[in-house]
């Protein structure tokens, strides 16, 4: 644990927990996690509040008649607000186990960002709140679990709210994925949905559909269904769920994640 890759990991964590540690409890609203679903909403994380989201994944993959590949990780995220409409976003993957095929254990990457909500939606009307999140992924991670390289994506956030309760989230993405062999950057598109449903006073349900364009210039595109649940534990500390499984292209057979979500910060 020594190594240059684990030092800058653990440099982070402990930056991340450093800005949250001071907050004390409360806000508004419910808190509104950007997890597990792959969609995110428009809303925003109030100036003086930082949102730590945190969970594990566990991803199994059959590569033909070989051994099956299995990816563990842990995640992270931080979520800070800068101003009523605006919030910057650390996050990423402090550790990630892989086993089959390929074995290695070490911190994954992280990646550096912003959300800015440009619209709000207008209540009994159609038109969705909308929204804008820029990112960069951050190289911390080596082969075989990281590329070694930037990434850089420009995602548009749409939110709308349906009658008897549902909503439904919108993504769009465009972004530039590093590749080592040739080198340069390869053009990927991804879009995703997600219906959302509060079944219960505290708890909701999700069901998600993501397409991904291929991120290597030899790989397939994918598109991916994940299912979930969201339970509030009072209003700044929420539960989830999900399972999700690749319907075409080249993904994990199944996928199962499960996080805490807590809110800290003033009114």
């Amino acid at each position: 644990m020594g190594g240059p890759r684990w030092r800058w990991t653990l440099g982070v964590v402990s930056g991340l927990l450093a800005l949250g540690a001071p907050c004390a409890s409360g806000a508004d609203a419910p808190i509104s996690p950007d997890r597990p679903s792959v969609t995110n909403n428009t809303e925003t994380v109030r100036p003086g509040v930082a949102q730590l989201e945190t969970g594990v994944e566990y991803a199994k993959s059959s590569i033909g008649g070989g051994e099956s590949d299995r990816r563990f990780a842990a995640q992270l995220a931080l979520r800070t607000g800068l101003t009523g409409a605006l919030e910057a976003r650390l996050g990423g993957e402090p550790v990630v186990r892989l086993r089959g095929e390929r074995d290695d254990t070490g911190p994954g990457d992280f990646s550096v960002g912003l959300k800015y909500r440009l619209l709000d939606a207008e209540e009994h009307r159609w038109w969705p709140s909308l929204g804008l999140q820029p990112s960069v992924k951050l190289p911390v991670a080596g082969a075989p679990i990281g590329t070694g390289r930037p990434d850089f994506e420009l995602r548009a956030l749409a939110s709308f709210d349906l009658p008897a309760g549902f909503d439904l989230d919108v993504n769009a993405a465009l972004a530039a994925v590093g590749q080592s062999r040739p080198n340069g950057y390869l053009l990927q598109a991804l879009t995703s949905a997600s219906l959302n449903c509060k079944i219960l006073e505290a708890t909701s349900a999700f069901v998600e559909v993501a397409f991904a364009s291929r991120d290597e210039r030899d790989a397939r595109d994918a598109v991916d269904l994940r299912a979930g649940i969201v339970f509030l534990l009072g209003r700044d500390v929420a539960l989830d769920a999900a399972a999700g499984a690749s319907l075409a292209g080249r993904g994990p057979d199944y996928t199962v994640i499960a996080g805490v979500s807590v809110r800290l910060g003033h009114r």
